[in-house]
């Protein structure tokens, strides 16, 4: 048995979307994350996910697939947008999807104009295509107007840092609405005690798509960001006047609340709730078990909330604090495994409204590196579908396979959230 036929089946996968066609990045398709799956406009589920030779390599470009058969089998990848190979053109990163109420598809993401502030990864213009055909042809690429944060270069010359990484929700309006990772600019930042990138300073600001159901082109897409004083903050374990505060994740309460967690540099997960459909957020704290319980312990990794068909939670993470697998917080290249699930449910009379059960792992790669960068992470930059009550985790195995892995009632049986 061939290296990557050996890796693809260490996880168990349920489903199977995309294997590279090389171990070592030579055929340009060994890093691929941020994989966003979405229920299409005609019964399909639909992908979109950064591709590249391995991430940072210069040749980030947003691709697109299909399923018709439930997740199944899948199409032929489509390359949407962005260079084809390290030194093909300026690389885009970080795609999202947005549909209209009329079937028409938006994705959006970030475009290096060649300007490096914070990271090139993360310095760009938001930029977009969108498909009135379910995928099959895309529009010529457009750039959204973006306003200018306190948080960005005094320059307006230099682009914005920022990622969107999960897909956005609807307010309660209809409009499209998510957190957004802002890092902040060299310029005007908090100075880091180190050279690290995990003390690069960010937080996190919100964004409202105001016309997507009007079919703009994509340079008409009108966005209301928050304003920087609110912008939600956490302080660095080391330096507290230093923000990491970063890839939120919202969910929707039962009482029309908003509930959010996100990633830190605490050594555990943090939250905050909106009773105004994401106007404005209570000033963050760590996430607990229950009221006055334990902190859910998370390294400076993703940590997404989805609700399942049911209406209960889970939570996705690693349930350490970066201290594991003989790690530091800071090396993050070795403390993001094994993936942990954690079942929620509401508490409507509590202070923090979702109360959790103990962790569960998921699934595990054994911490055998594979790719051009020798990963081992696993459970990161994932999104969750339900259909016909089947829910389904889509997650990038070490960065390199796209995968899928069923969220069942069996596997969640044994796990038991404090009562009230």
């Amino acid at each position: 048995m061939d290296v990557i036929s050996r890796e693809l089946q260490r996880s168990a996968p349920d489903y199977v979307v995309y294997v590279p066609k090389s171990v070592d990045g030579s055929t340009f398709d060994t890093g691929n994350e941020h994989f966003l799956v979405f229920p299409g406009p005609d019964g399909s589920l639909l992908s979109v996910w950064t591709q590249s030779s391995y991430e940072g390599a210069g040749d980030h470009r947003i691709m697109f697939t299909r399923s018709d058969d439930g997740g199944q089998s899948w199409s032929t990848p489509v390359h949407v947008v962005g260079p084809r190979r390290p030194g093909d053109g300026r690389m885009a990163s970080w795609g999202f999807p947005l549909l209209s109420r009329s079937g028409r598809i938006y994705v959006l993401y970030n475009q290096y104009q060649g300007i490096d502030d914070v990271i090139h990864q993360h310095t760009g213009t938001m930029d977009g295509v969108y498909s009135d055909d379910c995928g099959q042809t895309w529009s010529k690429p457009e750039t959204v107007p973006m306003p200018r944060s306190a948080f960005d270069h005094p320059n307006p010359a230099v682009p914005s840092n920022w990622i969107i990484w999960q897909i956005p929700m609807r307010d309660l309006t209809g409009k499209y609405f998510y957190g957004v990772s802002r890092w902040v600019s060299k310029a005007v930042r908090t100075p880091p005690l180190t050279s690290s990138w995990t003390q690069w300073e960010t937080v996190i600001e919100f964004c409202r798509f105001e016309n997507i159901d009007d079919d703009p082109a994509v340079s008409a897409i009108q966005t209301t960001w928050s304003p920087a004083s609110q912008a939600l903050r956490v302080p660095h374990y080391q330096q507290p006047l230093l923000s990491v505060a970063q890839e939120p994740s919202i969910v929707r309460l039962p009482d029309q609340r908003l509930f959010l967690v996100m990633r830190t540099m605490a050594g555990c997960i943090w939250y905050s709730v909106s009773a105004d459909d994401g106007v404005t957020w209570s000033n963050p704290s760590p996430l607990l078990r229950q009221d006055h319980g334990l902190p859910i312990l998370e390294p400076l990794c993703c940590c997404p909330i989805y609700q399942l068909h049911d209406g209960r939670y889970v939570l996705l993470h690693h349930n350490n604090n970066g201290r594991v697998n003989g790690c530091s917080p800071e090396d993050t290249h070795c403390n993001r495994r094994p993936a942990f699930i954690a079942l929620g449910e509401y508490r409507p009379d509590a202070q923090q409204p979702i109360w959790f059960s103990d962790s569960k792992v998921l699934m595990d790669n054994d911490g055998e590196r594979l790719g051009p960068l020798k990963r081992i992470d696993i459970g990161v930059y994932p999104s969750l579908t339900t259909r016909n009550g089947e829910d389904v985790l889509w997650h990038p195995e070490r960065k390199f396979f796209l995968l899928g892995k069923k969220i069942t009632a069996e596997f969640l049986a044994d796990l038991s959230v404090p009562k009230a």
